[in-house]
Order: structure tokens, then sequence, then C-alpha cells
């Protein structure tokens, strides 16, 4: 069987879990937190999320245990037939990554231990972001999903990315992602009515104690 390694709290751990959930298939959930021997043992960098296959081969990255779980369990698919539709996919779902998720994620010391952000950081995030919101106006088609008809990776990879920036943008950059996108908060409703998003946002409220009281054994 596969087992998923992480928490729950984590949002790249929930685009595999989502992905998982999806498929239909059978796995365990270790919750385990970063650098932690369990962790260690199956990904030698020590981060989440991180997997053992059903035939005992450890994985890490999200995108490529996203990937293998395509290879592995092709229906139902989260990738198109096409060539040039699939590049479309893992183009959004990159965009996603990298100027909502890792651009955002440069705040949550604020968010998580109060520490003040320096105007330049600030602006610089703000910038990354509002170029994000560019891309996602000019590829995303919203018909219903991001690219279209049919839920793929991108949508879901692009749920879980903006969890930080819908978190800190009005806070902390007076700048709100969703609303800067036609389309976007339509097709964020959509994403979380679904039985398997209603299960991944309950998981996560679970854990969130939990997580808070890891965060302050690595503070101390």
């Amino acid at each position: 069987m596969i087992t998923l390694y992480g928490f729950p709290f984590s949002n790249y751990h929930n685009m595999v879990k989502h992905a998982l959930l999806h498929k239909g298939l059978d796995f365990e959930e270790s919750i385990v937190y970063p650098g932690s021997p369990e962790l260690l043992a199956v990904n030698p960098l020590g981060k989440v999320p991180a997997m053992r296959t059903a035939q005992g081969t450890a994985l890490s990255e999200s995108s490529v245990l996203l990937e293998y779980l395509e290879d592995a369990h092709p229906q139902p698919g989260l990738l198109p037939r096409n060539p040039d539709d699939r590049a479309r996919v893992r183009r959004l779902a990159k965009l996603a990554e990298l100027y909502f998720e890792l651009s955002a994620r440069r705040l949550l010391p604020a968010v998580f231990g109060g520490a003040d952000i320096p105007a330049v950081v600030l602006d610089e995030v703000k910038e990354t972001l509002q170029r994000g919101v560019r891309g996602l106006r000019e590829l995303a088609a919203f018909g219903p999903y991001v690219t279209g008809s049919q839920l793929t990776l991108a949508d879901i990879v692009l749920r879980y990315a903006l969890a930080i920036p819908k978190l800190v943008g009005p806070n902390y950059l007076n700048f709100d992602v969703i609303a800067a996108v036609p389309g976007l908060a339509q097709w964020d409703a959509l994403m979380a009515d679904s039985d398997i998003a209603r299960k991944i946002d309950a998981d996560q409220a679970a854990n969130t104690e939990e997580f808070m009281a890891y965060l302050k054994t690595r503070k101390g």
C-alpha cells in the first residue's frame, strides 16, 4: 500500500493527498514533521511530503509524487492525453508554485512568528504575485476548471498554492489575489465544493493545534 508522509496543515502535502483521493487509491497517511527520524528514513532532506510506493520505492517532492501517481495510476486521469494540452496543464501548475506559493511563503515568519518583514521583501512578494496574476489572467480558461471542462493537476496545485497568498495578501500586502483574477473566486468556490476538498480542509483544521505545538518546539 502507498504511504504518504507529511502533515495535514501542509499545502504541499494536501496537493498529493487530493490526487490520491481523487484517484480512489488505498493509502496510509503517516503524520510526520520536517526533520523527524521517520521522515528522514524516507526523504534524506527531511521535507514533506514524501511517499513510499506500493513497491517500496521512496519518493519526495510534491511535483514528483503527482507525476508518479499519474504514471502509475493513469485513471481517472489528471493530465490530458495530448502532449500540448499536458504541457499547458504543467505550465499552469508551475506558474502556481513559482509565482503564488513560493513567493507568498516568504511572509510566513510574520504569520507564525510575528517577525517584521522588511519593506523591500513585501514589495518583492507583491510584485511576484502581481506577475502571477497577469499570467493566470492570460492562461487560465475557467471553463469551469483552469484549463477547461476537466479537472487536472493544475487545478489541484493551484488550489493549495493559493492558500498562503489568500492568507498574507490582504493582511500584509493590501492585495487580494482572488479578486484580482476574473473568474478565480468562482473557481475557488467550485474547488472547495467537493467531498475531497471538505475532507482535506477538515483534516487541516484538526491538525492546526498539533502543528502550532510543533512550531513552538522548532523555536525552542
